[in-house]
């Protein structure tokens, strides 16, 4: 009866009675170079081709028995390499400049895929399973702990499913690396929650502000009230909400079309004679408390308010007006 051959690494199996004087032989080579080669070999195999199967051979040295195998091609492109499609453990290292394509054949020492493949990017080393027909990366998951002495490079996207620590940075760090929440803790001190935030504007729920010597917006300092001084007739403008008008002779407009609900104007005749405060065509100025509507007279030194409280309408009240 003749020698046969083991299905994946392809060790010659002797029958009982064959082989006579070159049993010795035959075995050396099984167990000294084609075992040793599945379990500890390495081979660079160059790629001329797109598609080029490893070689294979019953009882005799071939690429595909070796665990462990380097491609470089002289394709100057992306190329597929095929191993046979038994169970087996290869590490592959595309040393090449191009994506290397792992597959297994349908019949040994073809380029025809017998299922799904692996894609190795240029310089990458990866451990894979052919399965028969697939082949599969053979480690997606880490059961203990992993420790990375190097750096650790993320390709695709990730998710943390348990709770990760980091190391904190220092206060004023401004760099990309990850903040920690006691990172963000220590530079938000205790502004307390902000619930919500875009690109126009921080709503902040709770907590207080402390340290701070002002707060300004485009108007100025909100502690204070803009003081514009004005030496002769003056028509009031939209930048006059939110500041006080100081007027010394011809009187004060409230024009149409220029304020909105809500913004109030303060007015000061810095003079000991009477100033006019006119209600400009297509509005209505109702002197608070009175239901009058019309100009108003604004008494030497009186201070007075002018609030929009509706488009085109206004309510005045203050110390010296008529």
């Amino acid at each position: 009866m003749p020698s046969t051959y083991s299905p994946d690494l392809r060790i010659e199996l002797m029958a009982n009675g064959e082989k006579s004087g070159t049993w010795g032989t035959i075995t050396n080579s099984n167990l000294g170079t084609l075992i040793e080669d599945a379990i500890s070999g390495l081979v660079t195999v160059s790629i001329t081709s797109a598609a080029q199967a490893l070689t294979v051979q019953d009882g005799a040295y071939d690429q595909a028995r070796n665990a462990s195998i380097a491609v470089t091609t002289t394709t100057a492109a992306n190329f597929a390499v095929y191993v046979p499609p038994v169970t087996k453990l290869y590490t592959f290292t595309n040393a090449s400049a191009y994506v290397a394509t792992v597959y297994a054949s349908t019949v040994a020492g073809n380029t025809t895929a017998a299922g799904t493949g692996v894609a190795i990017p240029a310089g990458k080393s990866v451990l894979v399973r052919c399965d028969g027909a697939n082949i599969v990366e053979q480690l997606d998951h880490v059961v203990g702990n992993l420790g990375v002495g190097g750096a650790l490079v993320v390709g695709g996207t990730g998710a943390f499913t348990g709770v990760v620590s980091g190391p904190t940075a220092a206060p004023g760090t401004n760099t990309t690396q990850l903040a920690t929440t006691a990172f963000v803790t220590a530079a938000t001190g205790t502004l307390g929650t902000m619930s919500t935030q875009n690109a126009n504007a921080v709503a902040i729920t709770g907590g207080t502000m402390s340290g701070m010597t002002s707060i300004a917006d485009t108007i100025g300092d909100v502690r204070n009230l803009p003081i514009n001084s004005k030496t002769a007739t003056y028509v009031l403008l939209v930048t006059d909400a939110g500041q006080v008008v100081s007027i010394t002779t011809g009187g004060v407009t409230v024009p149409s079309g220029v304020f909105s609900a809500g913004q109030a104007i303060s007015i000061y005749n810095n003079s000991a004679v009477a100033q006019t405060i006119t209600q400009g065509g297509g509005t209505t100025m109702t002197l608070a408390s009175s239901g009058l509507t019309g100009n108003r007279t604004l008494g030497g030194y009186g201070l007075c308010t002018v609030l929009c409280i509706a488009s085109n309408t206004f309510v005045i009240t203050g110390a010296g007006i008529s």
